[in-house]
C-alpha cells in the first residue's frame, strides 16, 4: 500500500460503493431486528412469508425454497442465519474489515436474491436490478479491497501480525498476488461472466433481450390443479404464481358448472369471507385465508380447498368446470371429470 499513491488507491476510489453496499446489507439486519421484529413467525411481515413469495419462478434454487417453506422450523433457522450473515457482511464492508472475504459474501447474497426473486418487481424490475448490481459490486470490491479509510488498512499500516499471513491479502486487502500480465484477463473474464449472467437472467425473467417483454409482478395469476368431486366434497389445489408480492389476490367467487353452463354450486364474496379455516389446507408458510371481504391468496401461497355441498352427491358423470374470480375481474378455469 505504501508504494501506491493515494490517487491510484483502487480501494479508496471504491469507498462510496463500499459504504452503500455495506449499508444495503446491514440495513436488512437493522430492519428485521431493531426497527421491527420480522423474525417472529406469528408477526405481520415475517421475513419467511416474504421468502415464500420467491417460490413460483425461482431459478435453480426452487427446490431449496420449496423445502424450507414446507418446513417452518427449518425456514425460521435459515431466516435467522441469513439475517445475521447479512448484518455481519454489511458491517464489515462498511468498516473495511476482511473486505475481500466479505465481498464474496456480498456476491453470494446478491446471487441468492437474483436467482430467487429476480422475477419480482412491479416498476423497475426491482429485485433483478438489486441482484445483478450486488453481484457486480461484490466482484469489484474483491478486486479493489479496502483503501485508506478502512480497518484493513489500519491493520496493515501498523504491521499487525495477521497481515503478514499469506492468506490475509485474499481475505482482507492489499495488492493481489496475480501477475501483472494476467490481472487484466482476470478482470475481463470475471466481468464478461457477470455480464452473461445479467443478460441471461434478464431474458429468462423478463424477456429483456428478445421476444415480448413480460412482468410477472403486475397481474395476479392462479393455477388450479388436482380437482375432483368425491361424495359431497369438491376439492382442488390453488397456487398463486404471479402478481404483486405485497398485494394479495382477493377471490370473490368460486363456481362449479356443468357442460351446459348450469351452476351447481356458487360461493359468493361473503361466503368466502366467512369460510371455515378447516376447509383450507395450506402447503406453505404463506397462507390462503378468509379475509374481511373475500378469500385472500398471497403470492406463493398454495392450498387445497375442500368445499362441501349436498348438491354434489347427486351429480351424474361428466365434465365440470371450476371458475375462480378475482376482485379485479380476472378469472381462472379448470375442467374436471366426475
Amino acid at each position: 500500500m505504501k508504494n501506491i499513491s493515494i490517487k491510484n488507491d483502487a480501494g479508496l476510489l471504491a469507498l462510496a460503493l463500499r459504504f452503500v453496499v455495506g449499508w444495503t446489507y446491514f440495513s436488512a439486519f437493522w430492519r428485521r431486528t431493531i426497527l421491527a421484529d420480522k423474525l417472529d413467525p406469528e408477526a405481520v411481515g415475517y421475513i419467511g412469508e416474504k421468502f415464500n413469495h420467491f417460490l413460483p419462478h425461482a431459478l435453480g434454487i426452487k427446490p431449496l425454497i420449496q423445502y424450507l417453506v414446507e418446513n417452518p422450523d427449518m425456514l425460521w433457522l435459515n431466516m435467522v442465519a441469513f439475517t445475521i450473515i447479512e448484518g455481519i457482511v454489511g458491517l464489515f464492508v462498511i468498516f473495511g474489515l476482511f473486505t475481500r472475504i466479505m465481498s464474496i459474501g456480498v456476491f453470494g447474497l446478491a446471487m441468492g436474491i437474483l436467482l430467487g426473486a429476480g422475477w419480482i418487481g412491479t416498476t423497475c424490475l426491482d429485485e433483478w436490478q438489486i441482484g445483478v448490481l450486488g453481484i457486480a459490486a461484490g466482484f469489484v470490491l474483491f478486486l479493489t479491497g479496502s483503501g485508506q479509510y478502512s480497518l484493513d488498512n489500519h491493520l496493515m499500516k501498523n504491521n499487525f501480525a495477521i497481515t503478514k499471513k499469506k492468506w490475509f491479502v485474499w481475505a482482507g486487502s492489499g495488492i493481489l498476488p496475480i501477475k501483472g500480465s494476467m490481472f487484466p484477463k482476470v478482470v475481463l473474464v470475471g466481468s464478461l461472466l457477470i455480464l452473461g449472467m445479467t443478460l441471461m437472467t434478464n431474458q429468462v425473467f423478463h424477456g429483456g433481450l428478445w421476444g415480448p417483454l413480460h412482468n410477472k409482478s403486475v397481474k395476479p395469476k392462479l393455477e388450479i390443479t388436482e380437482g375432483e368431486i368425491n361424495n359431497d366434497i369438491l376439492s382442488f389445489d390453488i397456487f398463486r404464481t404471479e402478481g404483486v408480492d405485497v398485494y394479495g389476490s382477493w377471490i370473490i367467487g368460486i363456481e362449479l358448472s356443468d357442460e351446459e353452463n348450469n351452476i351447481i354450486i356458487r360461493y359468493t364474496q361473503d361466503d368466502l369471507a366467512s369460510l371455515n379455516k378447516n376447509n383450507i389446507s395450506n402447503y406453505y408458510i404463506a397462507r390462503v385465508r378468509p379475509g374481511k371481504h373475500s378469500l385472500i391468496v398471497p403470492l406463493g401461497a398454495k392450498a387445497k380447498m375442500n368445499l362441501h355441498s349436498p348438491h354434489l352427491k347427486s351429480l351424474s358423470h361428466g365434465n365440470y368446470t371450476i371458475k375462480i374470480t378475482d376482485i379485479s375481474g380476472a378469472f381462472w378455469e379448470y375442467e374436471l371429470k366426475k
